[in-house]
């Protein structure tokens, strides 16, 4: 048996985020010294490591390390369940709907976690390292900062887009018609998340760029005015005293950058003659000899926002080294481009903004008309096709589904009808079969009942002259005449109530208009037209009517005394040879309905044919059968009388129930 050798899901998101975290730590090792100016021999060289405890590449590798724990641990916690489905599923076994929900939750919910979690990860990581490591003013921390922010989202976007394949194939694995799970997110917010987080970093990203770009043509210019200053105002071939080269530093004419000047003796100790305290930074990078290697010019700290120029001068106390230290960033312009930056993107979520709506508006126009043809509703909405695009072939298919969708719904309720009609005028004569049997005996009656009234008229006639007769024995007959009058109007009653009903039944379903009736009215016609079967059957026909005359049905008469002669037909034919063979006929309200209850008490019917009982045509009569009729029943309950129909689980036989909403 070849062996399933696929990852799970965990592993395949935490090597995709993995990479990605390495990528955007790599990538940030090389993009950092070049867009942020760091100086010359300060990074990756044993200055760096006195200075920060650690290389400059090794701190990325170590927060690239401390990164890719923390997505291998949150991965890993976070998809445990997602894990399980996968293990089961390779092991053939099906998992439970719990557990199938919580997959489907974390496929949808995580993705997003993710992308806010690989955005501010690294920058808190970042900002704890440059804590740590020291060596960093704040306008530097600020420019890492977003500069780490601007790759994070951009690369936490690529990562989501990656990853989401991966849960997206398991959504559609484990794909049900339930109702979606998990946080919705709707089309515009999903637009707005990943646009405004690529437009985001790409205006940070240019803005410090364009910033940096600046500052080099600044510094530059910058400290070739300072290193003329120093080399105008000192002779590097002449010999000076201590206090000659302070009176000079001090009468100094500068630029007025926040300038600091300070000297450093031969014993290299560092003397403050204008200005703050000199840095830590600048002292090791002058006592390391790196300041030589790069032509007098020095640092701050790692990058250029505050740097200074130094020349070498002989004294009467050994070679000083005299230098000024000066700022080169621009405050103001660093300001105006976080306005400027700031500005552009409150124009850019606006853009982004009614541009979503526009797409979301559109893509909800379509659903709530896919929703109208899963109504039913009749009233055809075409919707206009405003754009060019996918958006607009969908629209235009829209309306072409709608079309064919109306002239199918057309067709099938033609068809419907004709099997209706079909099934009516099938148990119509099977019913009229049962009628005629029962109005032999009426017609019998009044057959017999004629002829004696035809004795009594003879007699009457022969009466007249017959000088024997007299008033009483007139009267006699009269009262024996009109006992056989009454006998015959009875007998003309029931003839008339059977006759009526079945005509009632005998008209199309769909051409008689809703009346008011009462559940005895109701039952009455049932029992009339289905007298005979149940004596046929030998069938016994409990009626239990608990609804006041008050309580009224509007709606189709012959249409609800269909449906119960369906049902009742069907509870007659369940029973074979059974001794006691009975069937309840109640009818009671309850929270706005009247619940009509038909029961059995035969075989009863098997769960895989109650499942579907309602959906499809189905029938436990095999050739006898076409399953017609419960199926036509429930559309009529649904469809005519805004009802519903269950069938409930009992112990003996089986047991339909008909809710019918009713007025009062």
């Amino acid at each position: 048996m070849k062996q399933d050798r696929r990852l799970s899901p965990s592993t395949i998101v935490t090597i995709i985020y993995n990479v990605i975290a390495f990528f955007v730590t790599v990538s940030l090792s090389l993009i950092i010294p070049k867009v942020l100016n760091y100086g010359k021999g300060t990074i990756n060289t044993p200055f760096d490591i006195q200075m920060s405890g650690i290389s400059f590449t090794m701190q990325f590798l170590l927060i690239a390390l401390v990164a890719m724990i923390i997505i291998s641990l949150a991965a890993k916690t976070v998809l445990r369940d997602v894990d399980k489905w996968f293990r089961l599923s390779k092991e053939g076994k099906k998992p439970d709907k719990k557990l199938i929900k919580s997959v489907r939750e974390k496929c949808l919910d995580v993705p997003y976690g993710f992308l806010f979690f690989e955005v501010f990860i690294p920058v808190v990581i970042v900002i704890l390292g440059l804590a740590f490591t020291g060596s960093h003013d704040i306008v530097m921390i600020f420019k890492v900062v977003l500069l780490v922010f601007s790759m994070s989202t951009f690369l936490s976007v690529v990562s989501y887009i990656s990853s989401k394949t991966i849960f997206d194939k398991i959504l559609s694995s484990t794909y049900t018609y339930d109702k979606n799970i998990g946080k919705r997110r709707n089309i515009r917010e999903r637009m707005f998340v990943i646009i405004l987080s690529i437009l985001l970093a790409s205006i940070l990203m240019t803005s410090l760029v364009g910033y940096s770009s600046g500052i080099i043509e600044k510094e530059e210019a910058l400290f070739n005015s300072y290193e003329y200053i120093l080399n105008q105002n000192f002779d590097t071939a002449k010999l000076y005293n201590v206090d000659e080269i302070k009176d000079i530093l001090k009468s100094l004419v500068l630029l007025d950058n926040n300038e600091t000047i300070f000297m450093e003796t031969s014993e290299n100790e560092f003397i403050n003659v204008k200005g703050k305290e000199i840095t830590d930074f600048v002292k090791e990078y002058i006592k390391q000899s790196v300041v030589d290697e790069n032509a007098g010019r020095l640092y701050d700290s790692y990058g250029l926002d505050r740097q200074g120029a130094s020349i070498k001068i002989n004294t009467d106390k050994g070679i000083y080294r005299i230098g000024i230290m000066y700022d080169v960033y621009a405050l103001i312009s660093l300001k105006r481009i976080i306005i400027a930056a700031a500005l552009l993107m409150i124009i850019c979520v606006a853009i982004v903004i009614i541009f979503s709506n526009s797409i979301s508006k559109s893509l909800h126009d379509i659903y709530i008309g896919f929703k109208n043809i899963i109504s039913n509703k009749d009233k055809i909405t075409t919707l206009p096709a405003i754009s060019n695009d996918e958006i607009g072939d969908l629209v235009i298919s829209f309306n072409d589904i709608q079309k064919l969708n109306s002239e199918h719904v057309a067709d099938i309720e033609n068809k419907q009808n004709m099997l209706i009609e079909r099934e009516r005028l099938a148990s119509l004569g099977q019913m009229i079969g049962g009628i005629s049997h029962s109005l032999k005996t009426p017609i019998f009656s009044i057959s017999g009942g004629v002829e004696g009234l035809n004795d009594l008229v003879n007699e009457f006639d022969s009466s007249i002259e017959d000088p024997t007769v007299n008033e009483k024995d007139m009267h006699d007959i009269a009262k024996d005449m009109k006992e056989w009058i009454e006998k015959i109007r009875g007998q003309l009653s029931y003839v008339s109530e059977i006759i009526t009903t079945v005509k009632g039944q005998a008209v199309n379903l769909s051409g008689e208009d809703s009346i008011d009736f009462t559940i005895k009215e109701l039952f009455s016609h049932t029992s009339i037209l289905m007298k005979h079967e149940f004596q046929s059957a030998l069938v016994t026909l409990n009626v239990e009517n608990n609804v006041d005359d008050s309580t009224i049905i509007h709606g189709n008469l012959n249409n609800l005394v269909q449906v119960l002669n369906n049902l009742l037909s069907n509870a007659i034919q369940c029973y074979t040879n059974e001794e006691k063979k009975q069937v309840d006929l109640c009818a009671n309200k309850k929270s706005g309905y009247i619940i009509i209850t038909i029961r059995d008490y035969g075989p009863g019917i098997p769960k895989d044919v109650k499942n579907k009982l309602f959906k499809e045509m189905i029938t436990t009569k095999g050739k006898d059968g076409t399953g017609l009729g419960i199926f036509m029943s429930y559309s009529m309950i649904k469809g005519k009388f805004n009802g519903d129909m269950k069938i409930d689980d009992v112990d003996v036989g089986t047991k339909f129930d008909i809710y019918i909403p009713y007025d009062g």
